[in-house]
């Protein structure tokens, strides 16, 4: 029986207070660090073992708490940790297992999901990835609770939802926290871009052993209403087995390589937008590209990743982006998404990943330093580090002069509002708290310090 529902705020009322605390604090930081990033950065940069130190201590008195049954807390509040267990049957769990390795397919199951004490029936249920599914197979899937999902509510029961939100995404750790993630999705939101919310969950599969997973917003129809303003606009999702590339008119050519998931079936838009950046003069791309792309937003996106050292971004191996299209000014904006390599932290891969052997990112996957382009604040594009690929539009915006100077100068900014003004170490520190307190059953303190040390080191890196 599914636990009474609890009135709350709307979802978008939720979603402006966050975002207006958050915001608001960072801008805080950011007017007032001319007159004193200098004794801050001495402060709050010069021992990065202090700043680890201080957040432990902070966590020392209990401040947050893991929701307990029937709670009336928002879903996306970061400063607990949430409870979600799924309930399924094995032998639909096996059969969709077995077509997922067989087909790629990700098919649907049905669960029974509890999200802080309020259970729901029938919900859908699928895997939700690409490379951290590559090593899946019917032998090493006995540990869904370390798989990434998505938790559809409404898919078999129409209208159904969790206080407003239909989709909720259980992520893929690359650590054993994912607070690079969480880090680098609060962080995203100060720039003014999209974001999705993230929350630490305690994730428990069939009653078996609950796991810390991260979660967060999925970009669905109530997500796309709630950041941005065309009511008609459309959403387009970038398929890790294509690119940018121009396919023809036809718009059955581009089914493996993007998927509408908001608006009125329309890919024209998308294929004029395309055929545009592949096949157009310089000149012409260089008068007309910010007719057809939000092109400011575009610089900070590109500086953004660059700062924080993801490499599985639109210009990476998993082509990790979507496409915004506002229907009254005929523009795009790139969306982001998929942060779990966020901080130059490696990509374990497997079944879900939770740390795991560093590769680039140093033992246990862990970041150990900034992107020498993001230090130095050089342009990105071309073929990049391991694991990049070409993307036509970032080639070309960075070949052009204007262009390459608005990335230069929201590197610039954005290091200034969120590294150098110290907002990068009062996320770390507010993460730490809540994992330190909410999560003390599911990782350990050790853990959780070392991991919010190595974010505060590539930090630093970047000051």
């Amino acid at each position: 029986m599914t636990t009474p529902r609890i009135s709350t705020p709307s979802r978008s009322t939720r979603r402006f207070r966050s975002t207006f605390a958050m915001t608001t604090a960072g801008l805080m930081l950011f007017t007032g660090c001319a007159a004193s990033s200098e004794a801050a950065s001495d402060e709050v940069t010069s021992d990065s073992g202090d700043a680890v130190a201080l957040a432990s201590e902070t966590a020392a008195e209990p401040t947050t708490e893991t929701t307990s049954e029937g709670t009336d807390i928002d879903l996306f509040d970061s400063s607990v940790v949430h409870t979600i267990s799924v309930d399924f049957d094995q032998a639909e769990y096996d059969t969709m297992i077995e077509t997922f390795t067989s087909t790629g397919e990700k098919d649907w199951i049905s669960a029974t999901v509890t999200i802080d004490g309020t259970t729901y029936e029938n919900v859908g249920l699928r895997l939700k990835g690409n490379s951290s599914l590559f090593s899946l197979t019917t032998e090493t899937s006995g540990n869904p609770e370390d798989l990434p999902w998505l938790i559809r509510l409404n898919k078999f029961v129409d209208g159904e939802d969790h206080q407003d939100y239909e989709d909720i995404v259980i992520r893929s750790n690359s650590t054993e926290t994912a607070m690079n993630e969480a880090v680098a999705q609060e962080l995203l939101a100060l720039t003014g871009l999209a974001s999705q919310d993230p929350i630490a969950t305690a994730f428990t599969v069939n009653g078996g052993e609950t796991e810390l997973r991260l979660a967060v917003e999925n970009p669905d129809e109530e997500w796309y209403e709630d950041n941005f303003s065309d009511e008609d606009g459309l959403l387009y999702k970038a398929d890790s087995e294509g690119d940018y590339s121009y396919r023809g008119e036809d718009g059955d050519a581009y089914t493996d390589v993007f998927d509408q998931k908001v608006g009125d079936d329309d890919m024209t838009p998308l294929i004029d937008f395309l055929d545009f950046i592949n096949n157009s003069d310089d000149a012409t791309f260089a008068s007309e590209l910010a007719d057809r792309l939000d092109v400011e937003a575009f610089a900070t996106y590109l500086a953004f990743q660059d700062l924080i050292g993801n490499a599985d971004d639109i210009n990476g191996r998993g082509n990790n982006s979507y496409l915004q299209y506002d229907t009254t000014t005929d523009q795009f904006t790139v969306v982001s998404w998929d942060l779990n390599l966020a901080f130059d932290t490696a990509n374990v891969g497997g079944a879900g990943g939770a740390g795991g052997a560093g590769g680039a990112g140093g033992a246990g996957g862990r970041p150990t330093g900034p992107p020498p382009d993001a230090a130095a604040g050089g342009p990105i594009g071309g073929a990049g580090g391991p694991g990049d690929q070409a993307n036509v539009l970032v080639d070309r915006f960075m070949a052009n002069a204007e262009f390459a100077a608005m990335y230069t100068e929201q590197t610039a900014e954005l290091s200034e509002l969120l590294f150098t003004s110290g907002t990068v170490d009062e996320v770390i520190a507010k993460w730490t708290d809540v994992l330190i307190n909410g999560a003390g059953d599911l990782v350990s303190e050790a853990t959780v310090s070392a991991e919010a040390a190595a974010l505060i080191s590539y930090a630093d890196g970047v000051r």
